[in-house]
């Protein structure tokens, strides 16, 4: 059945700190102890291995918002150290160690079975149409543990929602670079200091401010525009919307039960997390 936008966006909140552990500093050690050099060479290990191996021009269309060349210092590289299969291997198990780590007790509470299995059958009964990362996970092993079974699911979910996401940006004519600025001042920050981007060269990030600027998105102040507001607002209604299938499979009462179940959880990996 389908769900209110409300729901379905409350999911993606619930499921955002928990599929995140994996860019946590334990997942990170793991991918550290393979050879990687830095965090992003195991980043990027991780997360592009559902793809296998994939050239770095198709890893960074997939990904989306990177910015030119950020792929390509990583990829291929880190496959002289490690095969997606293997990295497949640590980043779940990094991932689970991360998330039992934040969330203690709740970790073997007696309701977390129920949990994970509602998720996973969100997670596994969305199209793959469209979405190539999200298929790209789609085609692993569903872990049989409990724990890593939920943080495989909140994975698959999440890369659901943002292959469609970055339909509604494209959709929206908004670039990978430009997405970042937009959520940086839908949360109220500035774009040189938002830290997805605050690392690009000045006149990069003021050209693509500018390129906003000039579409009347963002006003000379550097703020959002009412037209700007508006088009980050229809975005994200529209990702909301996309992610919507995910959750079809579960009738209302199921899903009500997945949400309420999720939210120590997310709460307890959020409040580590922040």
């Amino acid at each position: 059945m389908r769900h209110s936008q409300a729901k379905v966006h409350r999911m993606f909140e619930l499921i955002e700190p928990i599929a995140t552990v994996t860019f946590s500093e334990v997942a990170n050690e793991a991918f550290l102890a393979l050879g990687m050099r830095n965090y992003w060479d195991g980043y990027f290990a991780g997360r592009a291995a559902p793809l296998g191996l994939a050239p770095p021009e198709v890893v960074h269309a997939v990904f989306y918002n990177f910015a030119d060349g950020e792929v390509a210092r990583h990829i291929p590289w880190v496959w002289g150290k490690t095969t997606p299969r293997e990295a497949i291997a640590v980043r779940e198990r990094g991932s689970t160690a991360a998330l039992r780590q934040r969330i203690g007790q709740l970790a073997d509470s007696p309701g977390l079975v129920r949990v994970a299995d509602l998720a996973t059958r969100a997670a596994v009964s969305a199209p793959t149409e469209g979405r190539v990362l999200y298929a790209g996970l789609r085609a692993l092993d569903v872990p049989e543990e409990p724990l890593a079974r939920l943080w495989h699911a909140a994975t698959l979910l999440r890369e659901h929602r943002g292959d469609g996401h970055n339909a509604a940006l494209v959709a929206h004519g908004i670039g990978g670079t430009e997405a970042h600025v937009l959520l940086a001042l839908s949360l109220g920050m500035r774009t040189e200091k938002f830290g997805r981007i605050h690392h690009l060269p000045k006149a990069q990030l003021a050209a693509v401010v500018d390129g906003l600027r000039a579409r009347g998105l963002v006003n000379a102040a550097g703020g959002f525009t009412d037209t700007g507001r508006e088009t980050s607002e229809r975005i994200e209604a529209l990702t909301d919307e996309l992610a919507a299938p995910a959750y079809d499979v579960l009738d209302a009462h199921e899903l009500d039960e997945l949400i309420a179940g999720l939210e120590p959880v997310a709460a307890a990996a959020q409040s580590v997390h922040d």
